[in-house]
């Protein structure tokens, strides 16, 4: 598998609600035709196969798409374009920034089989599901998270699931986005989570999984450094401090371990919003 940083499509994620039309097919097409050019000396090998995976990825989508493709699209293009071929610092430990902002190093794009997987910058929370008569919503602000050694993280972040009692999901898992504020021992959040099914519709026996993950640039891949859950008889509104449990997830909490015995939690507040 091709593993490329997010500095080559950050551009595109970026837009990604509308990525479709940031290159029309037919421009796509002769971008296509002049990296795979023999005679071509504009682009490295690198670059080459850079753009190359970057077009596997927009082009399907490009004709795929209805929208108009406007001359403020254009311009993007012409922007992302020029950063590929500006970048010739090595990767992955000298990660040219972002003219508009920071990115971080553990950002990468994995490309497969024509799979595309970005990592977590802006995160994937769904929004607040229709309130329901006499049902109840519960909205989970992470705060923040307690760790001996939180300065050395990279490109921190929370996926957030619901299971049932033997592990299996009931709601769709939401990664926050990358925590970017770090304190003494604390990783900052302070993300809403809405949980995407109504309180009185989750079975007994359920709990809600919070699993911390960071980026290993010496291993090249995302890692999973510690977890933990609330059962429902938690749910309630205000603030809560929950335990931090060993890797791996155990989604069944059947041999559960503390990670340590310093006093660092997960630190969560709880709101309910019920449609009388």
């Amino acid at each position: 598998m091709l593993q490329l940083p997010c500095i080559y499509l950050q551009e595109l994620n970026t837009n990604a609600s509308h990525c479709a039309h940031v290159a029309s097919f037919s421009l796509a097409r002769q971008l296509q035709k002049e990296v795979q050019s023999a005679n071509s000396s504009d682009f490295t090998e690198e670059q080459k196969v850079i753009v190359t995976s970057l077009l596997s990825f927009v082009l399907p989508q490009c004709t795929q798409s209805k929208e108009e493709f406007k001359l403020e699209d254009l311009k993007k293009l012409e922007t992302i374009i020029t950063n590929i071929l500006s970048y010739n610092k090595e990767f992955p430990f000298d990660v040219q920034p972002h003219p508009a902002e920071t990115l971080s190093v553990g950002c990468w794009l994995h490309f497969g089989a024509h799979v595309c997987n970005l990592c977590p910058l802006t995160g994937t929370l769904l929004p607040r599901l229709p309130s329901e008569p006499g049902m109840t919503l519960l909205t989970i602000k992470i705060e923040k998270i307690g760790l001996k050694d939180a300065g050395q993280c990279i490109d921190p972040y929370m996926t957030i699931s619901v299971k049932d009692l033997n592990g299996v999901d009931l709601n769709p898992v939401q990664d926050t986005p990358v925590a970017t504020r770090k304190e003494d021992t604390y990783i900052h959040f302070s993300v809403d989570v809405e949980i995407q099914r109504h309180v009185e519709k989750l079975p007994k026996g359920a709990a809600i999984f919070f699993e911390f993950k960071h980026y290993k640039p010496k291993k090249r891949f995302t890692s999973t450094k510690c977890f933990a859950f609330m059962e429902m008889d938690e749910i309630k509104p205000g603030p809560i401090v929950i335990e931090l449990y060993k890797k791996p997830t155990d989604f069944k909490r059947k041999k559960l371990q503390l990670l340590t015995k310093k006093p660092l939690y997960l630190h969560l507040h709880q709101t309910l919003h019920k449609d009388s």
